[in-house]
């Protein structure tokens, strides 16, 4: 699947149009519903492949916040052959207790993969947390940038940012 094929793939499966509130809290006429193209094994696979083009010759890790970024850093894993991470939204508070799933040593460095970016409010608590404990993130990737800010957030946070599609690119108004 080409990049054209591919994001149109997208747009076909996770668009909807009507009245939504985002994670940030803003609304919004459309949603991009990450998981009717995350659980599509020919879309997924092809995504994989995409963030996968994003790796650095120094990178150690993959790592995806949880829920949705999940099944990107497992695709992207498979995809370039490196381990990945799942970062929790918070430590368990049972078993070992962790707030990484996999192993995550001092030092590394990692690409973090998110889904969709609005204003990159989970990625930058994601970013947070491997950088507070010592990986270093070489740079956020999205799937989909909506271009409401995420961009400008993300890079004002010291990150470097990247997404394989922005809203503009899938034909999508605000």
């Amino acid at each position: 699947m080409n990049r054209d094929e591919l994001g149109k793939a997208i747009k076909a499966a996770a668009y909807l149009e009507g009245d939504f509130t985002l994670r940030s809290g803003r609304k919004s006429k459309y949603y991009l519903d990450k998981y009717r193209f995350e659980t599509q094994p020919r879309i997924l696979e092809a995504v994989g492949r995409g963030l996968a083009e994003h790796v650095g010759p120094d990178t150690t890790r993959i790592a995806g916040a949880e829920l949705g970024g999940v099944p990107l850093a497992a695709a992207t894993s498979m995809a370039c052959g490196l381990p990945f991470l799942i970062v929790r939204n918070q430590k368990k508070d049972y078993g070992t207790g962790k707030l990484f799933e996999g192993v995550l040593e001092k030092g590394e460095r990692v690409l973090l993969v998110e889904d969709i970016a609005t204003t990159g409010g989970q990625v930058l608590e994601a970013a947070k947390d491997l950088t507070e404990f010592g990986a270093i993130v070489e740079k956020i990737v999205a799937v989909i940038d909506r271009q409401e800010g995420a961009r400008q957030n993300i890079e004002g946070a010291g990150f470097a940012f990247a997404s394989l599609y922005t809203s503009s690119d899938l034909g999508i108004q605000k």
